[in-house]
């Protein structure tokens, strides 16, 4: 059984993983003009490398999202192997495109496995008051690995070309990997029953998961467009050159947001109010911008905006667990964050079409918030009301 120690051991070894499964997926993302040149490819030709994922995790997140239902220890396991497999294929011509795409459809096929284990994590190891902090905790990774690529590319590029931006993501890769592997070694707490999940078939029939699905289409998918269009939005504003900054202020106000708010909305049974927050105050939030563009300004309100958008993710995540079972809990996340990553493709290249216009671009993404606020209303005000949604509880 695992002591209180041990599931904490496991959860830093996962949330190290999943961190690592994000900032090798964005390696050559905020390195792109120098990665173009590194390798003598176009940088849309390394903006595919990036690409890949939420492909491969589009075609992949149900099917094994059922897999980690069924066999956790294993799913998991090959997971981390290939996140640090993908890592280290990278390593072996470091200027080489087609051996950055190999790893990268390596790790990317390893991708659904990690992420989807989140809320799996949280109900084989700990007790069910405290889950909603350990899914929290490995939300919170996410962001982590995301503002490490944004922050660490560039530094590292400079200092030792590709050949260390790869060899310090691929080391951290494979100490992640192998710290999951030795930590799946622990017997969880709570194993739960594999044959329930045997069919997806529920999923077609549960109108609350397809909600909160719904949900994540929005607002992951206005996180992906920000973080894609940010730049060119603020250019038209003479403030381009501060949206690196800009979109770190953000992320960091997310990690924040994701430690605190989902603890706060499952104590007090707050979970759709906090959902509806999070909307409510994208939809402001991006009218705002588009109204007044100072700089001091821009970074108090994505603060305010990165602190409640992603806090949503493991708000989301906890109530699906809490709705669909310890069981499903692998096909639930699966579908979740297939509904989020069809949204990031989605807004991205809806906010594309219109990128030339700033006011249009902000006003699509004030948009889609209020159609995440007009799809929340659907939602139970209550955990426990859950169950007439037509769900498996």
């Amino acid at each position: 059984m695992a002591t209180r120690m041990n599931r904490w051991v496991v959860l830093a070894g996962y949330g190290l993983l999943a961190a690592c499964s994000q900032l090798l997926w964005l390696s050559y993302a905020f390195i792109e003009a120098q990665t173009h040149r590194a390798m003598g490819v176009s940088v849309s030709d390394v903006g595919d490398l990036a690409a890949i994922f939420p492909l491969m995790y589009v075609i992949l997140a149900l099917p094994f999202g059922k897999w980690l239902d069924v066999s956790f220890e294993r799913a998991l396991g090959l997971g981390a192997v290939l996140t640090g497999a993908g890592g280290l294929l990278r390593l072996i011509s470091p200027g080489s495109f087609w051996w950055a795409f190999g790893g990268q459809l390596v790790i990317a096929v390893g991708q659904p496995l990690v992420l989807n284990s989140i809320t799996k994590v949280a109900a084989r190891y700990f007790p069910e008051q405290e889950r909603t902090t350990a899914i929290s905790i490995g939300s919170v990774s996410l962001y982590v690995g995301i503002l490490v690529a944004a922050l660490s590319g560039k530094p590292l590029f400079d200092a030792g070309g590709l050949r260390l931006v790869l060899l310090v993501q691929g080391a951290l890769g494979v100490v992640a990997a192998a710290w999951v592997l030795l930590a799946l070694r622990t017997p969880p707490a709570f194993r739960g029953d594999p044959s329930v999940a045997v069919s997806l078939g529920w999923l077609k029939r549960d109108r609350f998961i397809w909600v909160l699905g719904g949900l994540l289409f929005v607002g992951m998918g206005i996180f992906n467009a920000v973080a894609t269009w940010l730049d060119p939005i603020l250019g038209h504003f003479h403030h381009g050159s501060a949206s690196g900054v800009l979109f770190a202020i953000l992320t960091v106000a997310g990690i924040i947001g994701a430690a605190i708010l989902p603890g706060v909305a499952a104590k007090r049974d707050r979970r759709r109010a906090m959902l509806q927050v999070t909307v409510s105050v994208t939809a402001v939030a991006f009218l705002a911008i588009a109204a007044w563009h100072g700089l001091v300004f821009l970074g108090i309100v994505l603060f305010i905006e990165g602190f409640v958008l992603l806090a949503a993710l493991p708000v989301a995540l906890d109530w699906s667990e809490l709705h669909s079972g310890p069981e499903r809990a692998g096909a639930a996340v699966g579908f979740l964050l297939l509904a989020g990553n069809l949204g990031g493709v989605v807004l991205l290249l809806i906010v594309q079409i219109v990128i030339g216009n700033p006011y249009a671009s902000l006003g699509v993404l004030s948009a889609a918030a209020l159609a995440g606020l007009a799809l929340s209303t659907r939602l139970p005000a209550r955990v426990g009301a859950a169950a007439s949604q037509g769900g498996p509880r």
